[in-house]
């Protein structure tokens, strides 16, 4: 726990002095919102802020807090290792796609949709609510949608998505 508390530290100021060129990217939206502190670490960890304070477009699924803790014990300290930064990066690109897609772009029903992370897919339905299906099959629920940022949208999610097998999708 404290190495996440040092990486939330680290990112929090890392951020900090990277908002003034920028107005409301992703990034500045997540930093500044306490229930992203876990995804901004991994972010951090991850040398992805850069790129997601970038010009976009992104939509990027936003795990909170919750959701990095419902993973098993010792899961997010080991990814937010060093050694562990490629495997780290490859669960937040899944998280990201480079399109801007608010919720209502997605087709009601369920359609595949390709992250960033080029080789996967997500099972994205829309019918009444928002669902994504991950590698692992599980659904994740998009608990807030559309929060609009200079460089694209954000999707708060109650569940990490994890890469894996394609999801059944139809």
């Amino acid at each position: 726990m404290k190495t996440i508390k040092t990486a939330i530290a680290a990112a929090a100021a890392a951020l900090t002095l990277g908002t003034a060129a920028s107005a409301n990217t992703i990034v500045d939206i997540a930093a500044g919102d306490d229930r992203f502190s876990t995804l901004v670490a991994a972010v951090s960890a991850a040398g992805l802020v850069e790129t997601l304070q970038g010009p976009g477009p992104f939509t990027v699924y936003a795990p909170v807090n919750d959701a990095f803790a419902a993973l098993p014990e010792g899961t997010v300290e080991t990814l937010l290792k060093p050694e562990n930064k490629d495997q780290l990066t490859n669960v937040l690109l899944y998280h990201v796609d480079d399109r801007q897609l608010n919720a209502a772009d997605f087709p009601s029903g369920s359609n595949y949709f390709k992250p960033v992370l080029a080789s996967e897919r997500l099972c994205i339905t829309s019918s009444g609510g928002v669902t994504i299906a991950d590698g692992t099959g599980e659904m994740a629920n998009v608990i807030i949608a559309d929060i609009q940022a200079d460089n694209g949208v954000i999707h708060v999610i109650d569940k990490v998505l994890l890469p894996g097998t394609r999801p059944a999708c139809h």
